[in-house]
C-alpha cells in the first residue's frame, strides 16, 4: 500500500533553497562589480571636469590651481577643489566614495588624484591615466 503525498519532501525543499542561494550570492557579487565599476567612471568623469575647468583657469589667472599639500586626496581637498574651480558646486560627489586633490606636477603642470583609500586614479594634465 502506498500513500499519496501532496507536499515537496524535505530534500527537494533543501535543493531549491541551496541553488536560490548560489545564484543570490553569484548576483551579488556580480552587483557590488557593477557599482565599484561605477563609482569609478562617475570619478573619473569628475576628473575630466576639473581639468577643463583648468584649463579655463588658467586662460584667466595665467595659472594652474594647485593644493599645497596633496600627499592623499581627502574630503577638504575635495572640497577646496570645488570651491576654487567651479564656484562650490558638487562635482565630487560623497557617494562616489573618492576623494580628490590636484598637485603641482613641475614647474606650470598638474595631476589629478583620486582615491578611495584602496585605489588610486591619476589624470596628468596631457591626459595621462593611471590607475585606471
Amino acid at each position: 500500500m502506498t500513500t499519496k503525498s501532496s507536499g515537496f519532501t524535505l530534500i527537494e525543499l533543501l535543493v531549491v533553497v541551496s541553488i536560490i542561494g548560489i545564484l543570490s550570492a553569484v548576483g551579488i557579487v556580480s552587483y557590488q562589480g557593477y557599482v565599484s565599476g561605477a563609482k569609478q567612471k562617475s570619478t573619473e568623469n569628475a576628473m575630466q571636469q576639473i581639468s577643463l575647468a583648468q584649463t579655463e583657469e588658467y586662460s584667466n589667472d595665467g595659472e594652474y590651481h594647485t593644493s599645497t599639500t596633496c600627499g592623499a586626496p581627502s574630503e577638504t581637498s575635495s572640497d577646496d577643489i570645488e570651491t576654487a574651480l567651479f564656484g562650490g558646486g558638487d562635482i565630487i560627489t560623497k557617494e562616489s566614495g573618492y576623494n580628490i586633490c590636484v598637485a603641482a606636477d613641475g614647474t606650470s603642470s598638474y595631476k589629478i588624484i583620486a582615491s578611495n583609500g584602496t585605489k588610486t586614479i591619476t589624470l596628468t594634465a596631457n591626459g595621462v591615466w593611471t590607475g585606471k
